[in-house]
């Protein structure tokens, strides 16, 4: 190695030293004009000599060249969404959950919930290699160049280690006032809070841009098993993160109780303001990797973590009317007309009444002078009534007795709170429920949107979503602003969707209870419309991620003459009804794997725990993070933990790694 390479080599490593030392742990080991002195030394030198670039130099944080844009990211480990609590009584609802499962033996880790942007960091043999947003959990989008300008993201850990993480990019406060100050002075729109900022700083395709914008981050958690790093619980996990030169949030806690949680929570929503970052709640896990294992997953979100929402802020407006729609599954849901207001960073008109009930117990009128905020942040919603200035013409709101779209007689379920129009033929529902049929996440058929679908309706063209596969150019060119060229581009996206793997129909269907996520799962399971069709309850409640409710939904479904008549005359125009995914083509007999549902435990020294994984995916077997009675095969490493136990309590066979890698071979 020459001079020059021993010093671009010191000063990658000193550089890497006084980032962290600055970003990470608020310590600086040198003043500002030192680092820029030896980062603009570091900079000649790879100017001059372009082979000594390392991939994780310092320089690589001042943005590279803009890009064309984003490419899609399918996330190894889904990035899952919480559940949320908005007070006492749902935190102590969850807290009972927790008991009735695993008993009072369990400790909760509460930590901050940034306000910010969910992010996933790969790292390989201790180098950054690419960063992504949670997009929709399990496809995001890859920003490594805009994250690689973060400077609190090590672009080399203290360990060589190939990990995942997962956390958060955020705005700090200081940095969004002077961005909103240079906006306003140039005359440029304002971003509304911190988040967006941070969100639209990342989301810009030239890299320099986002380098100015000043963000950091705090990273929260390992994506897949934290055992497989010799890890117990949450709390040692982010010990863990820390010791590799990541910036965890330092204001955590662990809690014995939930009062001892409630404490936290009130503590932080009276000094949050103190805070020089945004927060919008309080994250609460319970800690032990175990008992995380055993309280397991739902669909969406896991059963062990919740998070809890801060008060949103309140604004007071009137009430200028009460309209009500009918949504796809009947449901009559009132909605508040609103004079325009300012509400937590976006102008609303519109507000959420969700039900009679809830009108009458809150005495909501038109004319009424009400408060509003959004719950979660997000949806506006009338909290209440402010009396001293209601008109002395506002009249109590009274719900219809019949749908406003098929003059059916409304219904009541029973253990249900709203009014539901029950009638298969009601225009209102079949409207929309074809407007769910068509949209992006289920069957995307670019160019047909609300107005076009009420148009077809309106025109007797269609009466139910198989009908659109019988639409000719010659019908839709008579459709308001529709050309031949947008009639033909729409008659071409609706032929594609045919060929759409079935996973995209079956949540298209709109059945009850059943999301995006759970129409994969199941699709995964049973592959055909045809066997899902005839799957028992029990068939479906086998399946981990499914529940009760939604199995006797998936079940009274299809059921229904209507439905089984409907899937004929998709079949007939010659939508696919099978899984396009992965298949494997295997002879159980000879293949230990196949059909199997298996969990690794405990630390692999002969392959990765992903390599593992994919291997025995590719045989036809299904890898899971938990052991339950399901469960057909344990893995061991070394240091197998509680999941070993847990499948030698259950009775379940068990493989040390080189038993695994016999039979992979």
């Amino acid at each position: 190695m020459n001079d020059i390479e021993k010093r671009v080599a010191e000063l990658n490593k000193l550089l890497h030293e006084y980032e962290h030392a600055y970003y990470v742990l608020d310590k600086p080991l040198v003043p500002d004009a030192v680092y820029d002195q030896l980062l603009h030394e570091l900079i000649a030198l790879e100017k001059e000599n372009p082979s000594l670039i390392y991939p994780d130099s310092p320089t690589t944080r001042v943005g590279g060249t803009a890009v064309d844009g984003f490419k899609k990211v399918t996330h190894r480990f889904p990035m899952l969404s919480l559940s949320n609590a908005f007070g006492e009584e749902d935190l102590r609802d969850f807290d009972r959950k927790i008991r009735q499962a695993i008993g009072d033996n369990f400790s909760y880790v509460c930590e901050l919930k940034i306000d910010g942007l969910a992010i996933s960091l790969k790292y390989e043999n201790g180098v950054f290699v690419q960063g992504a947003t949670r997009g929709d959990g399990t496809v995001g989008e890859d920003i490594t160049a805009n994250l690689k300008t973060i400077r609190a993201i090590p672009l080399r850990l203290k360990e060589p280690v190939t990990i995942e993480v997962r956390g958060e990019a955020y705005m700090p406060k200081k940095s969004f006032e002077t961005l909103n100050q240079k906006r306003e002075e140039n005359g440029e729109e304002t971003f509304a809070n911190p988040r967006n900022a941070a969100a639209g700083s990342l989301r810009q395709l030239d890299p320099k841009i986002a380098a100015s914008r000043n963000l950091s981050t705090f990273i929260y958690a390992i994506g897949g098993d934290g055992e497989a790093y010799g890890i117990d619980s949450h709390a040692e996990m982010l010990d863990y993160l820390e010791t590799l030169g990541f910036p965890s949030n330092k204001e955590r806690q662990l809690c014995a109780t939930i009062d001892d949680v409630l404490t936290f929570i009130s503590k932080w929503t009276e000094n949050r303001q103190n805070l020089p970052y945004e927060i919008d709640g309080i994250v609460v896990k319970v800690n032990r990797y175990a008992h995380q294992d055993e309280l397991g997953f739902t669909a969406k979100s896991p059963r062990w973590a919740i998070a809890y929402k801060f008060p949103a802020e309140e604004v007071v407006t009137k009430i200028l009317d009460i309209e009500l729609t009918v949504g796809r599954t009947g449901v009559i849901t009132p909605t508040a007309i609103l004079e325009p207001v300012l509400v937590a960073g976006s102008i609303v008109g519109r507000a959420s009444l969700h039900n009679e009930d809830l009108i009458r117990e809150k005495d909501i009128r038109i004319g009424d002078t009400v408060i509003v905020h959004k719950a979660g942040d997000i949806i506006p919603e009338v909290v209440g009534v402010i009396l001293e200035q209601r008109p002395e013409d506002a009249v109590p709101f009274e719900m219809p007795t019949h749908c406003i779209a098929c003059e059916s007689e409304l219904v009541r379920i029973e253990g249900e709170v709203a009014l539901r129009c029950v009638n298969p033929t009601c225009p209102a529902q079949i409207a929309e429920g074809i407007k769910h049929f068509v949209s992006r996440n289920a069957m995307n058929i670019d160019g047909l949107g609300e107005k076009v679908v009420e148009q077809l309706l309106r025109e007797n063209y269609i009466k139910d979503v198989s009908d659109l596969y019988h639409l000719q150019v010659e019908q839709l060119v008579k459709l308001e602003r529709m050309g031949e060229k947008s009639a033909t581009n729409l008659v071409n996206a609706i032929e594609r969707s045919k060929e759409n793997s079935m996973e995209r129909l079956l949540f298209g269907l709109g059945i009850r209870h059943v999301g995006e996520k759970a129409a994969k799962i199941l699709t995964e399971q049973f592959e055909t419309i045809d066997s899902l069709m005839e799957a028992t309850e029990e068939q479906l409640t086998a399946i981990f991620e499914i529940g009760e409710k939604m199995a006797d939904s998936v079940v009274t479904y299809f059921q229904q003459d209507e439905v089984k008549e409907l899937i004929t005359r998709l079949k007939d125009v010659g939508v696919n009804m099978t899984y396009k995914g992965k298949k494997v083509q295997v002879e159980i007999g000879e293949n230990p794997f196949a059909g199997k549902t298996i969990v690794l435990t405990g630390k692999l020294s002969q392959l990765t725990r992903n390599e593992a994984k994919a291997k025995i995916e590719e045989l036809g077997g299904t890898v899971t993070g938990s052991v339950s009675k399901k469960t057909d095969l344990v893995i061991a490493g070394e240091d197998a933990g509680s999941k070993l136990t847990k499948a030698q309590e259950l009775g379940i066979e068990v493989w040390d790694e080189n038993r695994l890698v016999e039979q992979l071979q």
